[in-house]
């Protein structure tokens, strides 16, 4: 199957490895390669492990700081070298993390080693069964073409509600679930009214509210943690890239040039928020009590979060934002295009080496 991938998100995070563009190396079999470039890698997003951050990114690099990211260092073991997109941790232990390939990586140690769940292959086989059970014929061929096109196939976005029940999403609309930590997956392809197949971005839950982000204004919604999902009607026809739900129960989505909406009814209907800054949003995390954005342009945004007022905090070097965390110690640390830095409440700027 292919398909030109929209958004710089997919253009940054998932773009061909090397074993899928004609190369020698299988990402599958090749694990991380340890050394300090590690420590200037890409990075995709970051997550806290209690408190410990783990940050993922290109070539399977992941990324450790028990410091509150003034220092970092590798991970020991990660199995394979695709490109990481997203990472999320149940609790100081239980994580797990999706990229390029169709990989699923868990670790129950806090992010020291990694084991593999799942990969492109097995996800797009279990599509087909699923297909095939259903009896639907376009369902059937599109997974065909899912199988032969071998394991390239994104996951971009993941979200677990505890350590047993998660959802996995990316490329192509390609979503599985599990409810025993990642021993076994399901395809839930058909579950998602998404006939076009379009690319699935980002994921948010609030309790048993679950909902998906995706290209062209695509909006999903589960009201049971992921059992049946409804379409949204949205306000954007852009793609939104990231997604979160406030404590309050308030859905924001946001995407391309910096749109951001607002939704206080479970997407039943938005409001457009005010952001001058019309470069694309890659990140939105609630964390220490704020709002924070990372965007394009390598500035991020701090909101409170009962009255949305962004200010930009500064980053030297303007060069893509992909996620952003607050620390321990009250700090806030962005990951992107130039690796991790760790900005102090005061807005000074360290890099990751």
């Amino acid at each position: 199957m292919k398909k030109i991938l929209s958004g710089w998100l997919l253009a940054a995070c998932c773009g061909l490895p090397t074993a899928f563009a004609g190369g020698s190396v299988d990402v599958l079999a090749q694990p991380a390669v340890h050394g300090p470039q590690a420590l200037r890698a890409v990075l995709q997003d970051v997550a806290r492990a209690g408190e410990r951050l783990v940050a993922v990114g290109e070539r399977g690099v992941v990324l450790l700081s028990d410091d509150n990211g003034n220092s970092w260092r590798q991970a020991i073991a990660v199995p394979v070298s695709a490109s990481l997109s997203a990472v999320q941790f149940v609790d100081a232990r239980n994580g797990w993390a999706v990229g390029h390939a169709g990989v699923v990586l868990h670790s129950e140690d806090g992010g020291e080693h990694w084991a593999l769940q799942l990969d492109g292959h097995r996800a797009a086989a279990l599509e087909q069964k699923a297909a095939e059970a259903a009896g639907d014929a376009a369902r059937i061929a599109a997974a065909q073409r899912l199988v032969a096109d071998g394991a390239d196939k994104p996951l971009l976005a993941l979200s677990f509600a505890d350590a047993r029940h998660g959802l996995v999403a990316g490329a192509y609309g390609l979503a599985l679930s599990t409810a025993d930590g990642g021993r076994s997956w399901q395809s839930v392809v058909g579950q998602l009214p998404n006939q076009r197949g379009l690319h699935l971005y980002a994921l948010a839950r609030h309790g048993s509210d679950l909902y998906v982000a995706g290209e062209q204004g695509l909006l999903l919604r589960s009201r049971d943690a992921g059992t049946h999902f409804d379409a949204l009607q949205g306000p954007y026809e852009g793609s939104y890239f990231a997604a979160a739900v406030l404590p309050s129960g308030r859905l924001l989505v946001g995407g391309l040039r910096g749109t951001l909406f607002a939704s206080d009814d479970a997407g039943e209907s938005f409001q457009p928020l005010p952001n001058s800054i019309p470069a694309s949003l890659n990140g939105i995390r609630v964390a220490g009590g704020q709002l924070l954005l990372a965007n394009q342009a390598g500035m991020l945004l701090r909101s409170d979060l009962a009255r949305f007022a962004p200010q930009p905090l500064p980053v030297s070097d303007g060069l893509p934002l992909t996620a952003v965390i607050a620390t321990a110690d009250g700090a806030i640390v962005a990951v992107g295009m130039a690796g991790a830095r760790r900005l102090t409440p005061s807005s000074s700027t360290s890099s990751a080496d």
